[in-house]
């Protein structure tokens, strides 16, 4: 992990980390500001040579302790140095009804990793598509957050109504 890059990014940017910690893995990490996300990765590609964006993803933290629940989601960031074989680890927390502002301008390749993020876990991008790209558009929900009904079913068409032999009675609508 680049410990080099966090110090160079608290160097030129102080505003822009709120935290850094070492995992249980031991890997560093930074936890940015939103409104220092895309300054953070410009100069990290264009200054430090983070030049491959790795993924992104999200997590809800809604089941957490109290205490660490606000804010809701954390928005993770992978990035690398090839010339150093070096890794960055970085994640903006955001709430419910807040948006991150799209690093598409930076990274080309984050359009599908953001809108995996909105599909799965209605985190919104702004000046990104905010589109559904593994569920279909009529899609009720965000499938990958804590309050998403464990057995949420949703179809296209009607279903049939035959007894459902896998889980039980009463889940699609048929009697015993």
């Amino acid at each position: 992990m680049s410990t080099f890059a966090l110090d160079q990014i608290q160097a030129q940017l102080p505003q822009a980390l709120t935290e850094r910690y070492k995992d249980r893995t031991g890997a560093e990490w930074g936890v940015v500001k939103r409104e220092q996300l895309v300054a953070t990765l410009r100069l990290l590609k264009e200054k430090l040579g983070f030049r491959l964006f790795v993924s992104m993803d999200a997590v809800d933290r809604l089941h957490l302790p109290a205490h660490e629940q606000d804010p809701r989601f954390e928005v993770l960031y992978f990035l690398k140095n090839i010339e150093r074989n070096e890794h960055m680890r970085l994640k903006v927390r955001v709430n419910e009804g807040e948006d991150i502002d799209t690093i598409k301008a930076v990274y080309q390749g984050a359009d599908w990793a953001e809108r995996f993020v909105w599909d799965f876990y209605g985190v919104r991008f702004s000046g990104g598509s905010n589109r559904r790209i593994l569920t279909y558009e009529e899609f009720k929900g965000h499938a990958l957050r804590k309050d998403y009904p464990l057995r949420g079913r949703q179809s296209l068409i009607p279903e049939r109504a035959i007894k459902d032999i896998y889980r039980g009675p009463g889940t699609n609508g048929v009697q015993d």
